[in-house]
């Protein structure tokens, strides 16, 4: 069975699992409210764990779409504001001296989507390397200070590089004509121009 949206075929399993993340959302947010901590990190941590398994598919078997790049990122949104509510609800006393770091993160990840919707109009789909790789060091802090604890040093790293990832995705953004899927990072675009550019 195939469902074609906009020439893409969508219905595969990466985006299958991007949509399971969404649907789980407000079952995840209502553990975490209730006060349900332990079956709500063990939820938060698979939603984590998918994240990875989607991504990870959709370009092994080349199903990489931009109707699946907007779906995961709607899903990773969902995922980080269950996970901030995690932490501000059930570890919030260790973060606390040093958040000055996760608010500065907050502001350059809000402000990458404020880029992204007056210049195109829709969430910023696109997977680079740093943010993805910042997104695993933020799904692994977390999975961390759940199980054993808060950690100084891998918490400055996980959000410092989240950071730099957002700082860099914001100017992708500013530099090129159109969101696609398949852009590395900027060292990637400036060495090999946007042909649209």
């Amino acid at each position: 069975m195939q469902l074609i949206y906009k020439g893409e075929d969508i219905l595969n399993i990466p985006n299958a699992i991007s949509f399971y993340r969404l649907i789980m959302f407000p079952v995840v947010l209502v553990l975490a409210l209730t006060g349900y901590e332990q079956l709500f990190v063990i939820l938060l941590c698979i939603n984590l764990i998918s994240d990875i398994l989607d991504g990870f598919l959709a370009r092994t078997l080349k199903l990489v779409t931009r109707f699946g790049a907007a779906l995961d990122n709607l899903a990773d949104i969902g995922t980080y504001i269950l996970a901030l509510y995690g932490i501000f609800a059930f570890r919030w006393t260790e973060i606390q001296p040093h958040a000055w770091l996760l608010y500065l993160f907050l502001a350059i990840f809000a402000l990458s989507y404020l880029v992204a919707f007056f210049r195109f109009g829709k969430i910023p789909g696109l997977h680079l390397y740093s943010a993805v790789s910042a997104g695993y060091l933020q799904g692994t802090f977390f999975f961390v200070l759940f199980v054993w604890g808060f950690n100084l040093w891998f918490y400055y790293i996980a959000v410092g590089w989240g950071v730099i990832a957002y700082i860099e995705k914001t100017i992708i953004l500013l530099k090129v004509d159109d969101i696609k899927p398949g852009i590395k990072g900027l060292y990637w675009l400036i060495k090999k121009p946007d042909p649209g550019s």
